[in-house]
C-alpha cells in the first residue's frame, strides 16, 4: 500500500506541478496504524515531486487508543506538527454508547501527553448524545478547555444507515437523537467556546486566533486539492475525482502504473451550489460580489429571491455585500442552503 501511495504521488504530480502544497493531511481510515518512519517516507515523496511551502501544516488523525506516551513523543519530533485527536466524549457511559475503543482516562492521558508535544492539536467531541443532559455536555467542554487545546471540532450525532446504532434504534434497544436536544447543547457549545476566545469560523470547527485548520479552510474556500489512496477525492476547481474505494483494485491499478478513478467535470450549477454551501458554513460567508463575478447576473438574482425569507426571518444578515447565517440560523445552515440551490 505504501508503495501504491508513493506512486499514485508520482503519478500525479502533474495535476499540481503550478501549485505551492500548503498542507498536508493523514486521514482516516486509520493513518495511526502508520510508523513515524513510515509516515516520514510519505512526506519525503511529496517534497520530492511537488512544491511545498516553508512551514507546511501536516496533521495526523489518531484515536486515544492509538498514541501511547512513545508514539506521541516520536510524532511530536517529525515533520507532523498538528494531531487531531478522535476524543469523542471524555466520559465512559458516552463512548460505550458510541461504540468507541477508547475509554475517558485514556481520552484524558493521551491529551495531556500530547500537549507536551504539540502546540497545534484540535480534537472532536460529539454532542446530542441520548440521555445526556446539558449539565453533562457542559463538562465534557471544561475538561476539553483544561488541556489548553486551540482548537475544537464538534458534531451533532447523526445515525448512518446499517450501522450498529441504526439497528439498535430500530430494534428498540435505544432512542434516536433529538434535534431540539442537539440544537441546544449546540448553542452551549457555541456560548462556552466564544467566551473562552475560540472564533467560530466554520459551522463545526471553533479554533483560537491562527489556529483555524488551514487543511479544512482550503476546502471551504474552494482551494484545489489532491487526495492519494483508496476512495480518496480530489478537486481541481472545475471537476471532481475519486479513486476506487477496494484495496486490492487499487493495488492492482497502481502496479500497473495505472491512475484507479474517475473524474466528474461541474456544472455551473454545481460549482454556485458548492460556493452557497460552503460559504454559508463558514465566517466569511457568501460574497455577493464574487458570486456576480464567477457566476453571473441569473444566479445572483436567483440567490437574493431564494434568501429574502430567511433575512426576513432573521435566520440571514446581508452585511457590506456579504450573506452570512445569523446565530439563530447557524445550526439551520444545511437546511438554509439546500433551499439556496440552483436545480437545473
Amino acid at each position: 500500500m505504501l508503495r501504491a501511495l508513493k506512486k499514485e504521488l508520482y503519478l500525479r504530480k502533474g495535476d499540481f506541478e503550478d501549485e505551492i502544497v500548503e498542507t498536508v493531511y493523514f486521514g482516516g481510515g486509520t493513518p495511526s496504524i502508520l510508523s513515524v518512519k513510515e509516515l516520514q517516507d510519505i512526506i519525503d515523496t511529496v517534497y520530492a515531486y511537488y512544491k511545498v511551502e516553508a512551514n507546511p501544516e501536516i496533521t495526523v488523525e489518531a484515536n486515544p487508543d492509538d498514541l501511547s506516551d512513545d508514539r506521541i513523543m516520536a510524532l511530536g519530533n517529525s515533520a507532523v506538527n498538528r494531531l487531531s485527536i478522535g476524543i469523542q466524549s471524555f466520559f465512559d457511559e458516552d463512548l460505550k454508547w458510541m461504540n468507541r475503543a477508547h475509554n475517558g482516562e485514556e481520552a484524558r492521558r493521551c491529551l495531556a501527553t500530547a500537549t507536551g508535544y504539540f502546540d497545534n492539536i484540535t480534537i472532536d467531541l460529539i454532542y446530542g448524545v441520548p440521555g445526556t443532559d446539558h449539565a453533562h455536555w457542559r463538562k465534557n467542554l471544561e475538561l476539553a478547555l483544561s488541556y489548553g487545546i486551540p482548537h475544537i471540532s464538534a458534531y451533532a450525532l447523526t445515525v448512518e444507515p446499517r450501522t450498529a446504532l441504526d439497528k439498535f434504534i430500530r430494534d428498540g434497544k435505544t432512542t434516536a437523537p433529538d434535534e431540539i436536544h442537539a440544537r441546544e447543547q449546540f448553542l452551549i457549545l457555541t456560548e462556552v467556546l466564544q467566551s473562552q476566545g475560540f472564533i467560530h469560523y466554520e459551522l463545526s470547527n471553533f479554533g483560537k486566533e491562527g489556529y483555524f485548520s488551514r487543511n479544512n479552510t482550503s476546502y471551504w474556500l474552494g482551494k484545489k486539492y489532491l487526495g492519494i489512496g483508496p476512495s480518496a477525492h480530489s478537486y481541481d476547481g472545475v471537476s471532481r475525482s475519486w479513486n476506487v474505494a477496494n484495496n486490492a483494485k487499487y493495488l492492482k491499478a497502481l502496479d500497473k502504473e495505472i491512475l484507479p478513478g474517475e473524474k466528474e467535470e461541474l456544472s455551473l450549477s454545481d460549482r454556485y451550489n458548492e460556493y452557497v454551501m460552503t460559504g454559508l458554513r463558514t465566517i466569511w460567508g457568501v460574497s455577493l460580489k464574487r458570486l456576480e463575478e464567477d457566476f453571473g447576473a441569473i444566479y445572483y438574482r436567483y440567490l437574493l429571491r431564494q434568501a429574502a425569507k430567511h433575512l426576513d426571518l432573521g435566520l440571514l444578515e446581508l452585511q457590506y455585500d456579504v450573506i452570512r447565517p445569523t446565530a439563530r440560523g447557524k445550526f439551520l445552515t444545511d437546511g438554509i442552503a439546500s433551499d439556496l440551490f440552483y436545480v437545473d
